[in-house]
């Protein structure tokens, strides 16, 4: 660690004794138990999602302007994924938000390149998009993964019935790196400001865009955390479904898949659906439960961590290494630039 970040790191540890906040004394002192007890992180792999700098943005809040900020979350699996996800925002806005003709043309015009381009960066009324990659990690140790941390933020009403989650805490996130007012939040940005892809596991064009991502890319913003199902297979863990906004979203997501979803995508039999079910009911009955077995099947609720790294024109793009399913397509109806959708073209 250099002499600079110390420094910091030291002031941040000053500003938190400073402010005297027994709720965030005790965050931290929960942060330094979980770098003890779970000290390695284990790399899922990259995330991608879209961000968006508005230049122009209200008088009252210039603090903002010319910051990137995420427009939808970094959690698509692709490049793609997100590229569909800004076609999607932009397309909505011309159908939806706007009833000037020249605003329609212009948002229709980036629609359709998005249909036809692998664009991660474009400019649209004045706003620049773009498409942007992460890394998703978790935290092990001894136990194996990291699970919800005591002070990890629940919701006040931990229903099981319907869909109340909370919108993703990723939505309108600055990337701007060292606003960090942990200081084991600032220690981790430090670890991870030198991480590359490491050993022979990685292709070697892997390896190498994560080293140039070094250089091109050096700083660090640490994402919002969010909170996934995993499943022990093969001497290893696997993720199991979405990144979900708290630990209870996590564990009735898994819950739900247990009863409703796994039954009918794995054709289980009668005795296996009786199965999935009494264990779903033993796990929602439990509370905030973070392990499930079924048979010979481990489930763990995990805690999830993001990092976005940034350089002087903002938050790094895809890399050409990053791997698409699938490329550009048409994705809704055609829009005239007066409104009217066509659904035959």
């Amino acid at each position: 660690m250099t002499d600079d970040w110390k420094r910091q790191i030291d002031r941040l540890h000053r500003e938190l004794v400073r402010r005297d906040d027994p709720t965030e004394w005790v965050v931290e002192a929960d942060a330094v138990d979980a770098s003890r007890r779970y000290p390695d992180l284990a790399l899922r792999g990259p995330v991608f999602g879209v961000a968006v700098r508005t230049p122009a943005n209200p008088p009252q809040d210039p603090e903002r302007a010319g910051e990137w900020r995420l427009l939808k979350p970094v959690a698509d699996d692709t490049p793609q994924g997100a590229r569909d996800t800004l076609n999607s925002h932009l397309w909505f806005t011309a159908k939806d938000d706007t009833d000037d003709p020249a605003v329609r043309r212009e948002l229709l015009a980036a629609v359709t390149r998005l249909e036809h381009e692998p664009l991660d960066d474009l400019t649209v009324c004045g706003a620049r998009y773009r498409i942007v990659r992460g890394d998703e990690f978790v935290r092990t140790g001894r136990t194996g993964l990291e699970p919800p941390r005591p002070t990890d933020p629940e919701p006040a009403d931990r229903t099981w019935e319907g869909r109340s989650d909370p919108p993703s805490p990723d939505l309108d996130f600055a990337l701007v790196p060292g606003r960090e007012t942990s200081p084991m939040a600032a220690a981790m940005k430090v670890a991870l400001q030198g991480f590359a892809y490491p050993g022979e596991g990685f292709p070697a064009a892997v390896r190498e865009e994560s080293e140039r991502a070094r250089t091109d890319y050096p700083d660090v913003v640490l994402l919002p955390v969010g909170f996934g199902v995993a499943e022990r297979r093969s001497g290893g863990w696997q993720p199991r479904g979405a990144l979900m906004p708290t630990p209870h979203a996590a564990r009735r997501l898994l819950a739900d898949a247990m009863v409703e979803f796994w039954p009918g995508l794995y054709e289980f039999s009668d005795a296996e659906r009786e199965q999935y079910a009494r264990a779903a009911d033993e796990f929602k009955a439990a509370g905030r439960a973070n392990d499930v077995r079924v048979g010979d099947r481990a489930f763990q609720i995990c805690r999830i961590e993001r990092m976005v790294r940034t350089g002087p024109d903002g938050p790094e793009p895809p890399r050409p290494s990053d791997v698409d399913d699938y490329g550009p397509t048409q994705i809704h109806p055609t829009m005239d630039e007066d409104g009217t959708l066509h659904y035959d073209s």
